[in-house]
């Protein structure tokens, strides 16, 4: 027997990073949100490696801050280690990685949630949803309690009829031994969501009293690190540092020889693995001729022994985890405290889902996170924002916000499932964006921050700090641009340290930035700004000024794509009867309903001939609604 236990606006289902960031929206706009975890001991716990950021990630993180959300100022608040990857290449790829105290991370941000208006945090185990006439309504959890809301999001991870395997050893649990959701996934099923099986894993952790660190090598934070949020000022004291060591020869032969023990290669796991993060098994069968690998080994936090071993993902049965780790420099005498393990789940299939990530099968019912098919803790949060920025939007009779692909990575990332579906667990790379020299990690509150104040989450000052910001760079970049110097002494001295050419004749500052060899502080030390610029600001004025030629060329290709964009495909368009298309690309259109003339080019298997065909039939069909009208 159920019984009514709450009326809200927004309903999320699971406290991880997705169901984190999805309920700190809705509730930040207004909504009277309820956030349901199995375990409210493990609200945004990090069961894999105890790290924010990295190439694509980091980007997402920026994004999520500059948008209103939390994981960057969660992050800032909690690191033990940061560092800026990618800093010998170009701005695009430069990326954030923060090595977290994990324990620290999900403490601060539980109190943040706990202390957060219109939002209640509550323990239970949903199993069904209450679905009416194919409208969300509400949830049920094992003890009977029936909570009804406007727009339901599921962000439920790998606990969907979770599977953890360790050699021979199998057993149904959801991460880190915590209950799996079994009955809800019978339930979506009955819903009309289909589902597909990936599988995921994490490497063993061990003692740190145990790792003789003198056969490794040292990997330091930055000594002035930059931060994920733009509201964080101040470090955190006392970095750690990481340590790298690398397989051996011995590693290799052990795996090998205990291949048939391995649950992956003898057929015990049903689940399809994420692709660019394969276990260690995987990788010495892949890639035999590689004579090591890299294994970077991670502190989990200030106040544990517990280290993470990066690269060493693996299902193999615990005593030969114990033997790998042996034959591993530096880790001779280690001691294992956690084993490695795989876990298989559930996942929809993501291209039952809108752009806006409500579902096209149960209205008013929204999914973010590992559900959807993604891996890593960023893609998830990404996610988790956009949910619950559209679950509130629903609730208060608003447009979605849809991120297009030249705005965000988090578009990118959202634009892919929903119109390509992913056969694996997706992983956000810079190389999956068309657009990454307009998706830099240091403008993602150029790109976003409108959006997350016109949504009512980013507050009026910081909105005002952003107007300063976008102002000054600007009138700075106006300046150099106005301002010429002479070919003085001082001038051709710094000219000629810097190995740039001498002046012939007087030359606008603009155009001295755009040489390769000068920073904005070398022309700040010829003709200093009577405005005083932050460092952030700097280094907006030099990449602006340096990339203007190529930004332009990628905002040019931007418009082209947004006049596609905007031609809208109609709900009642019926592809079966449109004449001329191919029958895979009418099938695809039908299953995906792309929005726009945009969305439906980049579906797989539809061609240009497809399109012009599509938008002749839209031409035809909006005369024929016109003359109705």
């Amino acid at each position: 027997m159920s019984y009514t236990a709450g009326q809200y606006d927004v309903i999320v289902i699971g406290a991880g990073h997705a169901g984190c960031e999805a309920a700190l929206a809705a509730a930040r706009m207004g909504c009277e949100t309820l956030l349901l975890t199995i375990n409210l001991d493990m609200v945004a716990f990090m069961p894999c490696n105890p790290s924010i950021g990295g190439p694509a990630k980091g980007h997402v993180v920026r994004e999520i801050d500059a948008l209103g959300g939390e994981m960057g100022r969660n992050i800032d608040k909690t690191y033990i280690q940061l560092r800026m990857l990618n800093t010998g290449k170009g701005p695009a790829v430069h990326a954030l990685r923060a090595q977290a105290d994990k324990f620290l991370y999900q403490h601060t941000m539980k109190e943040t949630i706990e202390k957060t208006d219109h939002l209640t945090l509550r323990q239970g185990m949903v199993e069904t949803l209450i679905v009416e006439d194919g409208v969300c309504k509400g949830v049920v959890t094992k003890t009977g309690a029936a909570y009804y809301g406007k727009a339901v999001v599921l962000t439920t991870g790998t606990y969907l009829r979770g599977k953890i395997i360790m050699g021979e050893l199998m057993y149904e649990s959801g991460p880190n031994n915590q209950q799996p959701a079994v009955k809800l996934s019978e339930d979506l099923r009955k819903h009309g969501l289909e589902l597909v099986r990936f599988k995921t894993g994490t490497p063993p952790r061990v003692h740190e009293d145990t790792i003789d660190f003198s056969k490794t090598t040292i990997q330091p934070g930055d000594e002035k690190p930059k931060f994920f949020s733009y509201d964080t000022t101040e470090e955190v004291p006392n970095q750690l540092p990481c340590w790298l060591t690398y397989t051996s020869e011995q590693t290799h032969q052990i795996i090998n020889d205990n291949l048939h023990r391995a649950p992956m290669f003898s057929g015990a796991i049903e689940g399809t693995g994420p692709r660019y993060c394969p276990s260690i098994e995987d990788k010495i069968v892949r890639f035999s001729d590689k004579p090591k690998h890299q294994i970077f080994l991670e502190p989990e936090g200030r106040n544990t022994k517990e280290y993470y071993v990066q690269g060493l993902s693996t299902s193999m049965p615990e005593d030969v985890q114990l033997s790998i780790l042996r034959s591993i420099p530096g880790l001779e005498k280690v001691e294992m405290m956690r084993t490695g393990y795989a876990i298989e789940y559930d996942a929809v299939i993501p291209t039952q889902l809108m752009p806006s990530l409500e579902t096209k099968v149960v209205e008013n019912l929204f999914t973010a996170g590992q559900i959807n098919g993604t891996s890593g803790y960023e893609e998830a949060a990404g996610q988790g924002i956009m949910a619950g920025i559209n679950a509130a939007r629903k609730v208060l009779g608003k447009e979605p916000v849809i991120l297009d692909r030249s705005e965000a990575y988090i578009g990118v990332l959202i634009d892919d499932l929903v119109t390509k579906g992913t056969s694996e667990p997706y992983r956000l790379l810079t190389s999956r964006a068309e657009y990454r020299l307009l998706l830099r990690h240091d403008n993602a509150d150029l790109r976003l921050t409108q959006i997350g104040y016109d949504i009512g989450l980013i507050p009026e000052g910081r909105y005002q700090r952003y107007l300063d910001k976008v102002a000054r760079v600007n009138e700075e970049i106006e300046r150099l641009k106005m301002t010429k110097t002479k070919p003085t002494p001082e001038v051709q001295q710094l000219l000629q340290s810097l190995g740039s050419a001498e002046l012939n004749n007087s030359v606008d500052l603009l155009s001295l930035l755009r040489r390769p060899e000068i920073t904005y502080d070398h022309i700040h030390s010829i003709s200093p700004s009577p405005v005083e610029l932050t460092e952030d600001m700097k280094e907006q004025v030099e990449i602006q000024v340096k990339y203007s030629g190529y930004i332009e060329k990628q905002l040019a290709q931007v418009e082209r794509l947004r006049k596609m964009e905007k031609k809208r495909i109609p709900d009642d368009i019926i592809y079966e009867d449109i004449h001329g298309i191919a029958t895979e690309a009418k099938q695809k259109l039908a299953k995906i309903r792309p929005i726009s003339i945009g969305q439906a080019s980049r579906i797989s298997g539809v061609t240009p001939a497809d399109i012009s065909i599509l938008l002749v039939h839209l031409e035809h069909y909006n005369k024929v609604i016109a003359s109705r009208g």
